[in-house]
């Protein structure tokens, strides 16, 4: 779309042609991109910004770089969760290539297989599954029945999907009016998932709202595991059952979450570090190695003394 067409939809003033092809963030867009600025507390990533356009109130104007168009209006949060809905892809692709298989795999009935998908070699995917459009499944890959991957979703090698899992759902985003309504944010990014992961019965895994949620090799994720949209999980992490990941968390490589643990958003967790069962991180953790429990978060060693004197003030 141009510029002017999409001012226009927002009712923006704008009267150049120039080309945008998506939405992206501040830092990861380009010149044919649109992004927006809401916090002061990213405005030294709108200095560095890339983007063609920006969604932006007139208080932080002068601070937009020379090739950056300025869209100026009193909630760009808003006007993004707008825009977002003029570059959602089609539900249902009607038009492409019917799907390729690969030598030596198993598609069982009752299993629907989307436009320009392509499946790997000595593939099964069992009873009652969908796959999207524009899906990609690496080779020696095993799909439970009933699972769910949403369109332009990859899923790497030697990965196993159980039952009743859902990968490339929309994220939870929604832009608030003044009347408090709520505006759904589309969600027009997907996932991308590694090779040598395994994911158990009934997790969610959300599509980014740009560019992609990330599981990496050798991911091990259990049952009843919910990773919002953006998050990146490192490889070798495991997610024990019940986790729960707000969006943009990431996990660098071998992060350990007992059951029942949990993050807030946008932050990030050292290499090799433990949270123990029902941990609530609200901080990113920035030295690695540690084990850490409880909420408001301890060091695990901490922890334990201090459930230890709280024992002995009830005897």
């Amino acid at each position: 779309m141009t510029l002017k067409e999409i001012s226009k939809f927002l009712g923006i003033d704008c009267k150049i042609d120039k080309e945008i092809t998506g939405l992206n963030s501040l830092n990861d867009s380009n010149e044919n991109e649109l992004t927006f600025l809401e916090n002061k507390k990213y405005i030294n990533d709108l200095k560095n910004t890339k983007a063609g356009a920006i969604l932006i109130s007139n208080e932080y104007s002068k601070e937009i770089p020379e090739n950056c168009i300025a869209l100026i209006c009193d909630e760009p949060y808003l006007a993004l969760a707008k825009a977002s809905k003029l570059f959602d892809p089609k539900l249902i692709e009607t038009t492409g290539n019917e799907s390729k298989i690969g030598k030596n795999s198993t598609i069982m009935q009752n299993v629907y297989l989307g436009k320009n998908s392509v499946i790997g070699d000595n593939c099964t995917i069992m009873h009652g599954s969908f796959i999207g459009d524009n899906v990609q499944i690496g080779n020696n890959t095993i799909i439970y029945p009933n699972v769910t991957i949403y369109r332009d979703c990859m899923v790497g090698n030697d990965c196993i999907i159980h039952s009743g899992t859902v990968i490339g759902s929309d994220g939870f985003g929604f832009a608030n009016t003044k009347d408090g309504k709520y505006i759904k944010i589309y969600q027009n990014g997907n996932v991308i998932i590694g090779s040598d992961v395994e994911i158990g019965a009934n997790c969610t895994i959300d599509r980014a709202v740009f560019k992609s949620t990330i599981i990496d090799d050798g991911v091990r994720i259990d049952n009843l595991v919910h990773i919002a949209h953006n998050c990146k999980i490192g490889k070798g992490c495991i997610l024990v059952t019940q986790v729960g990941l707000s969006g943009s968390t990431t996990l660098h490589h071998y992060v350990v979450m007992g059951g029942q643990s949990a993050t807030s958003g946008h932050l990030e967790i050292a290499p090799f570090t433990t949270i123990a069962a029902r941990g609530g991180v609200t901080k990113s953790i920035t030295e690695p190695k540690k084990s850490w429990a409880g909420f408001p978060l301890f060091e695990h060693k901490q922890w334990l003394r201090l459930q230890g004197k709280i024992s002995n003030l009830l005897k």
